[in-house]
């Protein structure tokens, strides 16, 4: 009986609840709504119509129009119509009337549990549309009536405007309706006037120069010579749409219900518990809107401009028709002599080499071409003649002939071109020029790694240079980090003013710019833990590779206080990679290997360059783990296999001449270039913005010669001792870098603390790569034990 009791009391309380006021029931909804929709239709047609039929109706009085029954109207709407769209456009707001019929269509569509813009939104929008648009045309159009009586404003527009006019002269109504105007597109859309644009690229917007190089052939049909005339293609390499913002859908039954709030917010709600409770309406508003910003803490940061660059181009490398005209006889010629006939010649002019395009005649084998290398190089007198037999993907022969006047590629038409502009790559480069006079973009990230070889003075110090400035002018600081290694001293020194924006450096480090072999071995192996720490922060997130990752921490899926971290792109880039393991060998080789073979995937990249490219310093392993690779002109044909697995380097013209190898294909490029003074005022111009208060610290490193904390005498304990111990033990977390940021010390303070920590029993010892075990459960078995030392 009880249990039936219970049940009818609910019952009943259902019932009351669900009984539905005059508005909720959907039958009056309907019919509300569409009496306000047709409506609003009546009266906009009503309107329309008075465009084409109001000279007729101004032949009578609209105040006799409903008392009068022998009065005709010609409007399409009737008397009523006539009348209301005498009254809205003549007397009230002019062609700006239209806003009220809209106003009452979006009224009766609400009715229908459609969902429009927020209720007010719409009305103030509506409302100074309709004001300020009558005001605006009245002035524009004076009292020039034409169709509509007291001109397109209305009757408002015309006597508030001439009552200004009155007021302010017509000059100062001009500037009073500007400003307004301008207030409210302002206001209303949201349009930060001074705030910079968020992607790094769109910084560099305005200052893109829009000339184009254009490079042209010259066409003589009788010598059977086509010369393509090739311009400078801007080409738009997409490596990848940007990862799209997954707005979880996986809700439970349940969810469905969840209301959507007026003002239109998106939200991304992951429910793991089916039987969670829903979030209100106004918890769902107070969260923070948006998604994570990396570049927040440095919005004010500025891409260099391109004004910083310079034009090198001399102007003086266009090709002639007689050297076009000549090179192809001798070409024809030394084949000739050799019992070879060709069909056809093409030839693509770039910067430093032209490339004449052969069709050989039926029966002719590729070999005896390819054989006749030196002799078509002492016909024409001219060094640096290559071969491509037969090129990839087009069915001819190629011969590349460089130019009696080459040219210089400037970085600022690199930098200027819409192909790296608008390149869609995690790390674009803009490398240098092809022979069709193109700029040759490509992804650092996809590479993933970058073997740079050459003689010296060939152009491989220019060439990192160029791939230096290339990421500083794409990428902000919180997303890309530099390490810099520099045995010489000299190449990369400019470089250390971005210490505290682009750098990445050892806690205990002097200088930014690695110069000690000693110091270049921690580095790695620090650069080691910062790779496997990146590979467990992957792990707990569930991803694959880091711009999943920081895509998943900029939505706000992953949590700061679980450890997780926007993860920046971290490059490393070594100068003369020779030295190094030379002095080293094993010490340097082993992480570095390891770094190549697993860095990609976590955001690391390693460039290094030598300009000793022989078989004991560009050894099978690093050859295996670096795909693409670089090389300027070499001394002799067992360098460039070394380099590039194939002969073709030792037939370069030098100065920035190089050829660029992924797998088996080889690309002739004219690198950019870029001298020292512009790279000064680059890193001047950087190095004058807000930066952040300390560099990018990597994971804290001890060799194996480090000695034991135990020794430590703790009478002569740190005074910050006890200080630090609670920090540990409340973050769970001993690390010579936390203590060093949360207390401001030196690092080398901090590492004498927590070997003092680590004698006390407070942490464990040095593991490698995993943080120290903190001993101590709570604080207050912290300071029983410290209690006791006392």
């Amino acid at each position: 009986m009880k249990k039936k009791k219970t049940k009818s009391t609910s019952a009943g309380k259902r019932g009351k609840h669900k009984k539905p006021g005059f508005f909720q029931d959907d039958r009056v909804r309907f019919i509300t709504g569409f009496f306000f929709v047709l409506f609003g239709l009546y009266l906009l047609f009503a309107l329309i119509s008075y465009f084409f039929t109001w000279k007729a109706d101004q032949s009578f009085e609209y105040g006799k129009v409903f008392s009068v029954a022998s009065v005709m109207v010609h409007n399409w709407a009737g008397k009523t119509g006539a009348y209301l769209s005498y009254l809205l456009i003549n007397k009230w707001f002019g062609v700006f009337s239209f806003t009220i019929p809209l106003f009452i269509i979006d009224i009766g569509i609400r009715f229908f549990k459609i969902k429009t813009a927020p209720l007010h939104k719409v009305v103030w929008f509506l409302f100074f549309i309709t004001l300020l648009g009558s005001l605006t045309i009245a002035y524009i159009l004076g009292s020039s009536s034409g169709y509509l009586g007291s001109g397109f404003g209305g009757s408002f527009g015309y006597f508030t405007v001439a009552w200004l006019n009155s007021l302010l002269g017509k000059v100062g109504s001009a500037f009073l309706l500007i400003f307004l105007n301008t207030a409210f597109i302002l206001y209303y859309f949201h349009i930060p006037p001074f705030r910079p644009k968020k992607k790094p690229s769109a910084s560099n917007t305005d200052s893109v120069s829009t000339e184009e190089t254009i490079h042209t052939g010259v066409t003589t049909d009788d010598e059977a010579l086509h010369v393509s005339e090739e311009s400078l293609k801007t080409e738009t390499v997409l490596s990848g749409k940007n990862l799209a913002h997954d707005q979880a859908d996986n809700r439970s039954g349940k969810d469905k219900d969840l209301k959507e709030t007026e003002e239109d917010i998106e939200l991304t709600v992951e429910r793991r518990n089916p039987g969670e409770d829903q979030l209100s309406e106004k918890e769902i508003s107070t969260e923070p809107s948006g998604r994570y910003d990396p570049t927040l803490e440095l919005s004010g940061y500025r891409m260099p401009p391109v004004q910083l660059l310079k034009n090198h181009e001399t102007g003086n490398s266009k090709v002639s028709k007689e050297e076009l005209l000549n090179n192809k006889n001798k070409i024809v010629e030394t084949l000739a002599n050799y019992k070879i006939r060709i069909d056809k010649i093409k030839a693509t002019i770039g910067p430093t080499v032209t490339l004449y395009e052969i069709v050989p005649a039926p029966g002719v084998r590729i070999s005896k071409i390819k054989n006749l290398e030196d002799d078509i190089a002492l016909s024409l007198s001219a060094l640096g003649i290559r071969i491509i037999a037969p090129i990839p993907g087009r069915g001819t022969i190629g011969i590349e002939v460089p130019n009696l006047h080459p040219d210089i590629v400037s970085m600022k038409s690199m930098i200027t071109s819409r192909a790296f502009q608008d390149a869609d790559y995690d790390l674009p480069v803009a490398l240098g020029s092809t022979i069709s006079g193109s700029p040759y973009v490509f992804d650092l990230a996809r590479a993933p790694h970058l073997l740079v070889a050459g003689a010296t003075g060939q152009g491989k110090s220019v060439g990192l240079n160029v791939i230096i400035a290339s990421l500083l002018y794409k990428k902000h600081p919180a997303e890309l980090k530099f390490i810099f290694v520099d045995p010489k001293k000299v190449e990369l020194a400019l470089y250390s003013k971005l210490e505290k924006h682009y750098l990445a450096v050892m806690p205990d480090a002097d200088d930014p710019i690695i110069t000690d072999t000693d110091k270049v071995v921690n580095t790695l192996n620090a650069l080691t833990i910062e790779m496997d720490q990146r590979y467990d922060l992957l792990t707990s997130a569930h991803v694959r590779f880091v711009n999943e990752y920081n895509e998943k921490f900029k939505s706000r899926r992953l949590n700061p206080e679980k450890g997780h971290r926007f993860m920046p792109y971290i490059v490393l880039v070594i100068d003369e990679f020779a030295d190094l393991i030379m002095t080293a060998g094993k010490n340097i080789e082993f992480p570095l290997t390891r770094l190549a073979q697993m860095g990609r995937a976590v955001g690391i990249h390693l460039v290094i360059a030598t300009q000793r490219p022989t078989t004991n310093i560009i050894t099978g392993t690093i050859k295996g783990n670096f795909p693409t690779r670089i090389a300027f002109k070499v001394t002799a044909m067992i360098d460039s296999r070394t380099i590039l697995d194939s002969p073709g380097a030792n037939q370069l013209v030098g100065r920035g001449d190089m050829l660029i190898g992924s797998g088996s294909d080889l690309t002739r490029i004219q690198c950019a270039y870029i001298d020292t003074a512009e790279v000064e005022v680059i890193t001047n111009y950087v190095a004058s913005q807000q930066s952040y208060p300390m560099p990018f610290f990597l994971p804290e490193f001890e060799g194996e010669d480090s000695s034991g904390a135990g020794e430590m005498d703790m009478k002569q304990k740190d005074p910050l001792f006890e200080e630090a111990a609670r920090l540990v033990v409340q973050h769970q977390q001993g690390s010579t870098s936390l203590i060093q940021r949360k207390l401001a010390i030196g690092y080398n303070r901090a590492g004498r603390i927590i070997d003092q920590l680590q004698a006390a029993g407070v942490v464990g010892p040095y593991e490698g790569s995993k943080a120290r075990q903190v001993l101590i459960p709570d604080e207050y078995t912290l300071e029983q034990l410290l209690r006791d030392r006392e």
